[in-house]
């Protein structure tokens, strides 16, 4: 009887494609999810859960992405700084108008799994609020 192999995925092994992701138009927590998964590389073959082996994505629009029913004004995202009346809160439309990187951003983090490998991969996230981007040779490669 011949015992199958499991196949694990070297670091050394790891091959990385480009992404060019428009999302002009598009909801924002539903292109969050399929962007983390190229971030984690978990629609290739050779995906491994300990080794980092997904692709870099370039996000382009990221100021005209939109959200359902009245998340413009609903959702509130929220910090403090650590000192007294530090609190701070700024709804969805006023972070798009003052940084709708930063939206897009967040979103992919929190999709991503919660251990060492976040970092490393949120590195390879390149966002960009209108159409041009500086990574215009990478792409198709």
């Amino acid at each position: 009887m011949k015992k199958s192999k499991s196949f694990m995925l070297k670091p050394a092994a790891v091959q990385r494609a480009w992404h060019v992701v428009d999302v002009k138009g598009k909801v924002l927590g539903r292109i969050a999810t399929e962007i983390a998964k190229k971030l984690i590389g978990k629609e290739k073959a050779t995906f491994t859960p300990n080794v980092d082996a997904g692709d870099f994505v370039v996000v382009i629009n990221a100021g005209e992405v939109e959200v359902t029913r009245n998340k413009q004004q609903g959702k509130v995202y929220a910090w403090h700084s650590g000192f007294p009346g530090g609190f701070k809160s700024r709804t969805f439309k006023q972070m798009q108008a003052e940084n709708p990187e930063r939206v897009v951003r967040l979103a992919v983090n929190n999709m991503l799994p919660k251990n060492h490998l976040r970092s490393e991969r949120l590195a390879r996230l390149k966002i960009y609020a209108g159409t041009d981007h500086p990574h215009q040779s990478q792409v198709g490669v």
